[in-house]
């Protein structure tokens, strides 16, 4: 699983803040609130006791609930205010459903975004908090923190949403990161078609990737923050009619 590090000048400009946000919860390590256990009570935060979550596989997914012909879109990095619209925007004119793996500066940062996805039907995913490539190589702590952090200010963002996929930043899993995600019912989830946007290579590359690739399996990676994203928008724009045209249908990640 290819490691995404560069071209990502713009995360630099949101570690400070990532780290001002992991510091707010020194006790999320044991905590993170769930869609069908929002009423923690008041004050509920860092220090509450866990709600309880069914545990999942730590198994990386690939596959689509949508069977043999089925595809899962996944747009990763977001939400950002310019383009995830624009994103939200096509997905519904052409009524698709898709995973959104969302960064917690981010998700904290729009709510309103947040809670847009999730009332379009589309599907949670933790992308970590501060979209670190290297968390890999740092302690288990940091990465607990990392991902437990996100779930939390994800699920705060949506209005009580928890995210059902965690999808490690750049592909950097680790047998603690995938433990961890599947402990709060987030499946670690990974992709079989890397399209390069965030590079920005142009539409037509973008699409032919997407063509190209498919046959290495359903799950295919986009991006809607992290820089310009018009090319991806572009690239969605024919990526999701042709893919109708071949005789796939829309589905989200197994779980």
């Amino acid at each position: 699983m290819a490691r995404h590090g560069g071209g990502r000048s713009w995360y630099g400009k949101v570690v400070g803040a990532a780290l001002g946000v992991t510091m707010l919860a020194v006790g999320a390590s044991v905590y993170t609130a769930q869609a069908d256990a929002v009423n923690d009570g008041p004050g509920a935060g860092a220090s509450a006791k866990p709600a309880a979550v069914k545990r999942v596989s730590p198994a990386i997914a690939h596959a689509s609930d949508a069977g043999p012909r089925g595809v899962n879109i996944t747009i990763d990095d977001g939400p950002d205010p310019r383009w995830t619209p624009q994103v939200l925007d096509l997905l519904r004119e052409e009524g698709v459903k898709a995973t959104f793996c969302l960064t917690g500066v981010q998700a904290q940062a729009h709510p309103d975004l947040v809670k847009e996805i999730v009332a379009d039907g589309h599907v949670l995913c933790d992308h970590s908090v501060s979209h670190d490539t290297s968390m890999d190589r740092k302690s288990e702590a940091y990465q607990s923190k990392e991902i437990l952090d996100a779930e939390r200010l994800i699920t705060e963002a949506s209005g009580g949403v928890r995210p059902l996929y965690y999808r490690a930043p750049g592909g950097a899993f680790t047998p603690h990161s995938r433990a961890v995600a599947a402990s709060r019912g987030m499946r670690p989830l990974g992709w079989n078609v890397d399209t390069k946007d965030f590079e920005q290579p142009g539409a037509d590359a973008i699409v032919e990737t997407v063509q190209r690739e498919l046959s290495n399996g359903p799950t295919i990676l986009f991006h809607d923050a992290g820089g310009d994203r018009a090319q991806t928008v572009e690239a969605l724009r024919r990526v999701l009619p042709w893919l109708k045209e071949e005789g796939y249908s829309f589905g989200f990640p197994v779980r």
